[in-house]
Parts: C-alpha cells; structure tokens; sequence
C-alpha cells in the first residue's frame, strides 16, 4: 500500500488519492456487455446455455434446479453450516423485521385526507454471486427482506455449478425458483424474461464489473422496464484508526476486503505514521498466510495509507471518499462517528470487523461502492417496496383548498388545472343556492 500524506498534496493529488482501482476503468466493458444482452433478447434460453458454457465452462441440462435438486443440494450441506446459517438468518430477520412501517394517514387540514401507502414490488430478482466466492451470506441478504417485505415472485440466480449452501439457505429463505445463470447474461434474462427464466420488476444484489454494468444497462433499455438497487460493485472498505488501534486489527480488516477481487480497494487513514508502519508490516505477514494472497495482494497495489493531523480530517476525507464500509478503530469513535456523512455501512470499536456485517451482525451487506455511498443508502426493507401516496377530500375541504390552487395554477398559466377547480366549486355553489331556495 502506497502511503501519503493529506496536507501535502495538491488538490489534484488529492483526487487521485481517493480515485477507484483502474481495474474498474475498462473501456470494452460497456460493449462486451451490451453484446450479451442483445444475444439473450434474441435467443433467450439457447444464449444462456451458450454463454454459462463460454464463461463458466459448465453444460447445463436445465436452467432451473428441480425440487430433487434442491433437495440433494440441502442435504449435502453441514449441519455447521446449517446452524450458522440458522444464526445469521434470525439477526438479519429480526433487524429487517424491524423495518416494517405503518401507512401514514392524517388530515392535513379539515376535509383533507392525505396517506402515504407502501406496497410490496411484486416480482424480483436476486443475484447471488458465485465463481471464487459463493456469497451463501448475500442470499440471506436479499431473500429475507424480500420475503418480510411480501414480494410474491422471488427468483433467485446464481452462476452453475451453484454452491449446495446458496442452494440450501435459499430454501431456508423460502425461495422456489433457483436459476443457474451468473453474469451480466443473468442480468439480462430477469431484466428481459425468457422461455424459461420469468422477467422481475426489480433487480437485487451484488456483482462483478459485468454483472454492475449489466444492471446500469438494463435498467436504461427500452425493451423492459425493470429498475435496480443501486450501483454495487467490487468491494471497498476503509479505516479510520488513531494511534491506540491495534495494528493487527486493522490489517485483519483491510485483507478481509482485498481478498474480494484484484479490483477491491482498502484505504487506511490515520493520524499516527507510526501506526501506519505497524499496520504494513502486519499486513506482509498476514497476507503471507492467505489462501487468496494473491488476489488480496493485486487489490493492495491500488490501495493507499493516508497520514492526516487529526480524526477531524479523518473524518473528512472519508467523507470525499464515500466508502462501502467504514471501520472506525479509535480510542472515541462514536465521536468521529458525529462527522461522517458519506458510508454504506459503519462498523465502532476494535470488536466489531467489518466481517460480523458481511454475515451475522443483522444489517445488511448489499451497499453502494464507487463513492455513491453519499447519496445512495444501504439495502433495507423499503428498497423491496414502492410508495404511493392517496388524497380524499371532502366538498368543504376542497372550497377550502380551492383558491390556493386557481392561483397557483393561473400563475403556472395552467388553466385546465384551474377549470378542474372552478366547476367543481360552481357545481357546489349551485346546490347550495338551490338548496337555499
């Protein structure tokens, strides 16, 4: 990890200080992409076979797992795994749960009544990650809201060969439609339907840079109107901690991102060089001792330490930097909590890694990257629904309201809107003078 110092840069450096791994950059992707979208509008199920063999290397004989399949794969998964999954399935429950809101309906003013609904999306997709790292967690993740919500159509997909633990928690998660599909192909056929995979109104989860641009693409296509979660992409993370964190802490939690994808990114700003320094060389040994080494060691070429005077900039520039995860590893950290504004998800004190989010803790782990962290929020309860607001007015509710509105609508020269005003309050002037007579 390179390091740098904050208040020595120019505005310039400091930009390109906090800018995304090049990986991300990549000029053929939006047409590689487009090019798979086309051939599965055009070919449907026969482009998905052709193209889980081209990418996966698998030959499929069905899209869709049958019930036995399902069946098979559940049993063949550890009761460990099944008891963890038992865990992390009941905190995420019983925080989305939580989430549940009652309509609003109130009186803004007298005979007028104004509600605030919210109605589950009908029919969704979730995509569940799948080649180095089956994400079992990000299933959780998406079918659990989905269910609590009310969603009425939940279809998962996932590329083949599917894990039998995606499968089984899945099942576990009340989910009976499982595809074999992955990437941007995957994203394509629930965005467009074919013979066998149902088209979805909205598009849930996390992926690569193809399944990322995918959902970018779908979601601007004529042919379908299918919206998506937000922009969720290569994993990120980036820590905040003064000279009291523990150094082993802190590489433990940077590693636990890189080792993602070679496009992962992990900063690491501190007001203490010294810690700086401590926080390398754990790294080197830690790394060292990694399975993935060497995809967490390509992700920390594009990663940087930055050196600050204080958590007041801190907090500042992690801010600029919007990160998907923020870890706050300092001797007051709720403190610096006060001042951040821009984080996908934050994770207070030297006991609670980044990890315990990414399966177990409740919240959920499918957030923005890129820096969309500052105007784009967490998955939650409410993105599996859409609000609709409803207005009931009373005949003295509306001469009440009535000439506010011809003012505002002859102002705006919108006489249509005024007239549709006007003959309703002659129509009610008229029955009270024949009612007077």
């Amino acid at each position: 990890m390179q390091t740098l110092n904050w208040q020595s840069l120019t505005p310039p450096a400091k930009s390109d200080a906090l800018a995304r791994s090049p990986l991300i950059g990549d000029s053929n992707l939006e047409q590689s992409v487009a090019q798979i979208i086309d051939a599965v509008s055009a070919q449907g199920d026969s482009a998905l076979f052709e193209l889980n063999q081209k990418f996966d290397g698998v030959n499929i004989d069905n899209l869709r797992l049958s019930q036995t399949e399902i069946e098979q794969s559940c049993a063949a998964v550890s009761l460990e795994i099944k008891q963890a999954i038992a865990q992390a399935k009941a905190n995420i429950e019983r925080f989305h749960q939580a989430q549940l809101q009652p309509n609003i309906d109130i009186e803004t003013q007298p005979g007028i009544r104004c509600e605030l609904r919210s109605e589950a999306i009908e029919r969704v997709g979730l995509y569940i990650p799948g080649g180095t790292a089956p994400l079992i967690s990000t299933v959780l993740m998406l079918a659990l809201p989905a269910k609590i919500a009310g969603c009425s159509k939940r279809v998962l997909v996932s590329p083949p060969p599917i894990n039998d633990a995606i499968v089984y928690a899945a099942n576990e998660c009340g989910i009976e439609e499982i595809y074999q599909i992955g990437g941007a192909q995957a994203i394509a056929a629930l965005a467009l339907g074919t013979e066998s995979v149902p088209q979805v109104d909205k598009i849930f989860g996390p992926g690569n840079r193809f399944v990322t641009e995918a959902k970018r693409a779908v979601s601007q296509d004529n042919r379908c109107t299918v919206s998506i979660d937000m922009p969720a992409g290569p994993s990120e993370v980036l820590v905040i901690a003064d000279g009291q964190a523990n150094a082993e802490f802190v590489a433990a939690d940077l590693l636990s991102q890189a080792e993602h994808g070679a496009d992962s990114q992990v900063m690491l700003v501190t007001d203490c060089e010294k810690l700086a320094g401590t926080v390398s060389l754990a790294l080197t040994k830690q790394l060292a001792l990694l399975p993935r080494a060497e995809i967490a060691a390509a992700a920390l070429k594009c990663s940087r330490t930055i050196i600050v005077d204080d958590m007041a900039m801190a907090a500042k520039v992690s801010n600029l930097y919007g990160p998907e995860h923020l870890i706050i590893q300092t001797e007051q950290p709720r403190q610096v909590l006060k001042s951040i504004r821009a984080a996908g998800s934050v994770f207070i004190g030297a006991y609670t890694p980044e990890s315990v989010g990414d399966y177990a803790s409740g919240t959920n782990h499918v957030l923005p990257t890129y820096g969309y962290s500052k105007t784009v929020s967490s998955l939650s309860l409410a993105d599996f629904s859409r609000r609709f607001t409803v207005q009931e007015l009373s005949a003295d509710g509306l001469k009440a309201l009535s000439n506010s509105v011809m003012v505002l609508a002859e102002a705006e020269q919108l006489d249509a809107h005024k007239n549709a005003i006007a003959v309703r309050v002659a129509s009610l002037d008229a029955n009270t003078t024949v009612k007077e007579a």
